[in-house]
C-alpha cells in the first residue's frame, strides 16, 4: 500500500489517495465485502487536527469464489480520499489502512503510513496525475441518459424493484450493487428486463438488522451498464 497526498488548498482541504496493489492471485474489498471479506478501515491519527471527510471508491466488480460471492478488486486499486485541516496546518499525514486480502485464505492487513504536507508549490506533478486518474475511475452521477426511474421496497421487505435508463439500448442485464445499513449489501437480481434503454429488475434483500425501520432511511445504489458506471442514493419515505 501507499498513500499520496497533495498539499492543502487555502481552506485546508486535502486531496490524498490510498493504493493497494495486491499480489496476483489475490483480492481486496470494496466498501461492502459481498458475502465475505473486510472492507477498507482507514483512520487519521486522532491528534493531528486532520479528518477524514470522505473515501471514494472505484468501481468493483463481483468475484465468487467457490460458492461465495464477494465484491472487490482483483488488480491494483486507488481509493481517493477527501481530507480537511480543522486546526493549524501539521507538518505531515498519518493515516492507519486496514484491509483485508484474500486468495485461498482471508488475511488482515495493517499498515501505519505517513506522508509530509508540502507547501503547495512543490506538490508532484507525478502525484497530481495520480490522482486525477483515480478520480477518473469513480462512478458517475446521474444523468438523462443513466438514472433511477423509481423504486420500491415490497411490503415484506423482501425484495427491491427497481426500474432504470440505460445508457445503451442493448446489452446484458447490468451489475446493480444496493447498499442498506452498514455490513449490508444487495446484488441478487431476479425478473431481470432490458427493454431499450429501460432495465426493471427486483433485488432480493436478505435478512436486514432486528426492527429495521426503512422509513426515511437512505440506501445507496451503484450501477454498473458496460464501460459506463452511475452512482446515487434511494430515499424512502
Amino acid at each position: 500500500m501507499r498513500l499520496v497526498a497533495l498539499a492543502p488548498d487555502a481552506q485546508g482541504h486535502i486531496r490524498a489517495a490510498l493504493q493497494i496493489e495486491p499480489a496476483p492471485g489475490w483480492i481486496t474489498y470494496w466498501r461492502e465485502a459481498g458475502e465475505s471479506g473486510i472492507p477498507p478501515q482507514l483512520s487519521v491519527a486522532p491528534d493531528s487536527g486532520i479528518t477524514l471527510q470522505t473515501i471514494h471508491f472505484s468501481v468493483p466488480k463481483t468475484i465468487t469464489v467457490g460458492t461465495i460471492h464477494e465484491i472487490g478488486y482483483d488488480a491494483p486499486v486507488t481509493l481517493p480520499l477527501d481530507l480537511k485541516i480543522s486546526g493549524s496546518r501539521p507538518a505531515k499525514l498519518d493515516l492507519t489502512a486496514f484491509i483485508g486480502l484474500c486468495k485461498d485464505i482471508c488475511i488482515p492487513f495493517q499498515a501505519e503510513l505517513s506522508v509530509p504536507l508540502t507547501d503547495a508549490g512543490q506538490s508532484s506533478t507525478h502525484e497530481q496525475a495520480l490522482l486525477d486518474a483515480a478520480d477518473a475511475t469513480l462512478p458517475e452521477a446521474p444523468s438523462g441518459d443513466f438514472s433511477i426511474q423509481d423504486h420500491a421496497l415490497s411490503a415484506d421487505a423482501k425484495s427491491l424493484s427497481l426500474r432504470l435508463t440505460l445508457p445503451e439500448a442493448t446489452g446484458e442485464a447490468p451489475m446493480i450493487y444496493v447498499t442498506g445499513p452498514s455490513g449490508y449489501v444487495f446484488f441478487k437480481q431476479a425478473n431481470a428486463k432490458r427493454d431499450g434503454k429501460n432495465f426493471a429488475a427486483d433485488i432480493a434483500i436478505g435478512k436486514l438488522p432486528k426492527d429495521y425501520e426503512i422509513k426515511g432511511k437512505t440506501w445507496s445504489i451503484l450501477v454498473v451498464d458496460g464501460e459506463r458506471a452511475m452512482e446515487t442514493t434511494l430515499a424512502f419515505e
